[in-house]
């Protein structure tokens, strides 16, 4: 009972700071504020929502594939932004 309310808050918590990066994207006037606030909000609410399914999970296999995931997706959302930012200034990538 104790792990299913934690999962609850858990998984909630990340939804909202999904919809908070959500609304960032949509209210923020230029690209490097909008990518900004959409990869902050964005990696802590996948974190919270993997946490809240490692509290659910059956097996010590699945918690680690669900951490892995979340480390790709982190690694995924830092090297998207910086590209973006950076091609958004103009600047040309060191050869």
């Amino acid at each position: 009972m104790i792990l299913d309310i934690a999962s609850v808050l858990l998984i909630g918590a990340g939804c909202v700071f999904f919809t908070a990066g959500t609304i960032g994207l949509l209210r923020f006037p230029d690209l490097r504020t909008r990518v900004h606030a959409l990869a902050k909000a964005d990696n802590l609410g996948l974190g919270l929502i993997v946490l809240g399914l490692i509290v659910q999970s059956d097996s010590v296999a699945t918690a680690l594939k669900l951490v892995v995931i979340w480390f790709l997706a982190l690694a995924a959302a830092g090297t998207s932004a910086f590209l973006l930012a950076r091609r958004n200034t103009g600047e040309e990538p060191a050869q």
